[in-house]
């Protein structure tokens, strides 16, 4: 069976921004049909593999994106100079002389030359609207020549590589939530549930508002559902653990407690928070509590989707959050695997999360 190292540097490799996941869907199902009882696709491009037990029981649910964040064609100048819009959450900081990939072509973010940048210009961040992308065509039929056209992907060129002075650390791409993908590929792969229906929802548009997940849910309807997905860490020197985030890599999955500015978000099932502290115990796998305030993730939406659906969120920490390399520690991701076993290896014996339920741990 192919390590979750592997299956990282195949899924990052496939360029799949938000909308445009087709690629990375496709590769997907062909992977994973051979492994499941059941594999389709729907509407919205969520890709769901099913995994069924020897006996009837509940539906549990996986959840994890497969889009990117990244960038589209916006207009092409007679000079053959690309404008971009971002898509999903792109900080304008990390772009000035990227490599990237323009619809599969190879180009450059171009910026103005060091030489004749004013001390003003050197010290502020220069905003996307103002950024071009070279990919080296010299007229604007040239590069409709090339087959590229008003909202084609663009996505940033860094490979997923290893590298870390005794901790297993990886930097690339897509990390977010390539990584989560990987991991749910693994878990499909360990085997079935002993009962009922293990579900693993490959969802779409995650980093764009959480749309895939909300249809998933909905579909689903299962009796638990985790989104499994990556956040920021607060290790570095520019984070604070009190003040800003107490999340670290190589210290375990997070369980989401809060998410979202102001608590406005999502809030855990309490009963489910209690099952997974529970089975991350039993399974001897670090479970961090966080209340993260930054974002959402689809946990939120499937949540709050059909009739409700007991749901929480299992997150990989990773450094450097949305830039073109992002960091995560591959001790997590194969805590996350072992937490996520335990949860399936149990569905025999799920809880039934009802919100009055004081019982949810065994």
């Amino acid at each position: 069976m192919p390590t979750i190292l592997e299956r990282l540097k195949t899924l990052a490799a496939i360029d799949a921004i938000s909308g445009q996941e087709a690629p990375l869907v496709a590769f997907l199902r062909d992977a994973l049909t051979p492994l499941c009882d059941e594999v389709a696709v729907d509407a919205v491009g969520n890709l769901y593999a099913i995994r069924r037990g020897a006996a009837d029981g509940p539906t549990v649910m996986v959840a994890a994106h497969t889009d990117e964040i990244g960038m589209v064609v916006k207009s092409v100048d007679e000079r053959g100079f690309i404008r971009f819009e971002k898509v999903g959450g792109v900080i304008d900081g990390t772009l000035a002389a990227r490599l990237v990939r323009v619809a599969g072509h190879l180009g450059v973010i171009g910026m103005k030359a060091g030489h004749y940048q004013s001390v003003d210009e050197r010290a502020r961040v220069l905003p996307h609207t103002r950024m071009y992308i070279d990919i080296g065509a010299d007229s604007a039929e040239r590069v409709a020549d090339l087959g590229i056209e008003i909202g084609d992907p663009i996505t940033f060129v860094s490979d997923v590589v290893e590298f870390g002075h005794g901790a297993p650390l990886v930097a690339g791409k897509a990390i977010d939530d390539r990584l989560g993908c990987a991991v749910l590929w693994s878990v499909l792969e360990a085997g079935p549930p002993p009962a009922g229906t293990f579900l693993a929802a490959f969802t779409s548009q995650e980093e764009v508002g959480l749309k895939g997940a909300g249809v998933a849910g909905t579909r689903i309807a299962p009796q638990l559902a985790l989104a499994l997905d990556t956040m920021p860490s607060g290790d570095t020197p520019d984070m604070d653990a009190g003040t800003d985030l107490n999340v670290s890599i190589g210290s375990g999955p997070a369980l989401q407690v809060l998410a979202g500015a102001g608590g406005k978000g999502f809030l855990v099932n309490q009963s489910v928070k209690r099952y997974l502290q529970s089975t991350a115990a039993r399974a001897g796998v670090p479970l961090q509590l966080t209340a993260f305030t930054g974002g959402n993730n689809d946990a939120a939406t499937i949540a709050w989707s059909g009739l409700g659906v007991p749901a929480a969120s299992i997150c990989l920490p990773r450094r450097y959050s949305h830039s073109p390399t992002e960091v995560a520690d591959l001790r997590d991701a194969d805590a996350a695997f072992r937490l996520l076993r335990a949860v399936v290896d149990d569905m025999d014996a799920l809880p039934t999360f009802s919100f009055l339920d004081e019982g949810a741990t065994r």
